[in-house]
């Protein structure tokens, strides 16, 4: 085991050194004369409590007044959509802070108040809607045949179901655009209902592949030449709570969202993701937690979205970090968290990116527009 481990580990230093190095954007693009452009509102960890003085796994102190800052960024979106509309709502994991079922219904009551936001919003999976096993108990183990862990991806999928269940649609095989999320699900529907009452081992060997089965999803581009939407699982398969931050894109799920942009020639693209690909250049954290959160084949990722980089740009949450930046010709950005971040008088923000169509298919990445607002204050840009 240790000399798989120094192995593994030199091949992964060797895979970072040599690919292109992650770099803060040095310009934004200008805004064409004419043409086609998105305005994409892009929210992460907003880590959702089930109860009002709930206590956060990662801030505490945030409990009492945290599911407060998501209703103060949901007003604040439609204040926004209502000045100049927003295309898509885009929220790249950790909606809630342990995947509890009182935290989804959270989720979805405040998302519901808003119909007009909820009709253009995206979710995916972050690590603390799947592998938090135990809030209480870091030390906690899930086994991989017990009913916890396919507890939460089921919920997250009906979670998901619920936002955009209509509107997004699952990757099959050879890329081929099959049902949508809703259609995917209804066959599954009485089998979900008799595990969630019952559980049992039978009943959960018939779901076990349901949840990978659903990713890549999309949200087809309008036109040819419009915007779609990639949305992933970056969650890696762990059962142990101190490594449940760890992402990992399969091989099988890489195949078939090259084989679904491929489809769509002409087409620009979000690719949505909750785990980082790269390590910014910004000043380091502890080893610890940059080794506990990494993407673990995210340099192998980087190097197999480069045959698109030029039409897409990456969007992504978990580490709560403010960064645009660039990996080579792949712009990535790296959304914070308007509610994790806001402590005591510190100002929280999110962005409201526009995207247009540039010459020659490019995706370009205009300045942002930043809307911040303090924890105790009414919102405002």
């Amino acid at each position: 085991m240790s000399g798989y481990l120094a192995l593994a580990s030199l091949v992964w230093a060797l895979a970072d050194a040599t690919m292109e190095q992650p770099l803060d954007l040095a310009n934004f693009d200008s805004p064409p004369p004419v043409g086609q452009s998105w305005r994409i509102a892009h929210l992460s960890d907003l880590h959702v409590v089930g109860e009002r003085y709930g206590f956060r796994i990662e801030c505490g102190r945030m409990g009492p007044r945290g599911n407060d800052m998501v209703e103060r960024v949901l007003a604040r979106l439609a204040e926004a959509h209502a000045a100049q509309p927003i295309d898509q709502i885009l929220i790249t994991g950790d909606m809630t802070d342990a995947g509890s079922a009182t935290e989804w219904a959270e989720f979805l009551d405040a998302v519901s108040r808003y119909p007009d936001l909820a009709a253009r919003t995206v979710v995916l999976p972050g690590n603390h809607d799947l592998n938090i096993v135990d809030r209480s108990n870091p030390a906690r183990l899930d086994l991989p045949f017990s009913a916890g862990k396919l507890m939460r991806q089921l919920r997250t999928l009906s979670a998901m179901a619920a936002v955009q269940g209509e509107r997004v649609h699952v990757v099959g095989d050879m890329g081929s655009i099959t049902n949508t999320l809703a259609g995917s699900l209804a066959p599954h529907r009485e089998r979900i209902v008799t595990f969630a009452n019952s559980g049992g081992l039978r009943n959960s060997l018939r779901l076990r592949k349901l949840f990978d089965e659903q990713f890549p999803m999309i949200v087809p581009p309008q036109q040819d030449d419009g915007l779609g939407i990639a949305i992933l699982n970056s969650n890696a398969e762990t059962h142990f709570s101190f490594t449940n931050a760890l992402g990992l894109i399969s091989y099988e799920q890489a195949q078939r969202l090259a084989a679904v942009i491929g489809r769509f020639p002409r087409a620009r693209w979000i690719i949505a993701l909750h785990h980082h690909l790269v390590e910014y250049p910004k000043p380091p954290k502890s080893f610890s937690e940059r080794i506990g959160t990494a993407l673990i084949n995210g340099s192998w990722f980087v190097r197999k979205l480069g045959q698109f980089a030029d039409r897409t740009v990456i969007m992504h949450g978990h580490r709560h970090v403010d960064w645009i930046g660039a990996c080579g010709p792949l712009k990535i950005i790296s959304a914070p968290s308007p509610v994790m971040d806001a402590v005591e008088d510190t100002p929280a923000h999110f962005y409201i990116h526009t995207l247009a169509a540039g010459p020659g298919g490019r995706l370009d990445l205009l300045p942002p527009e930043i809307v911040e607002f303090a924890p105790g204050a009414q919102a405002s840009s």
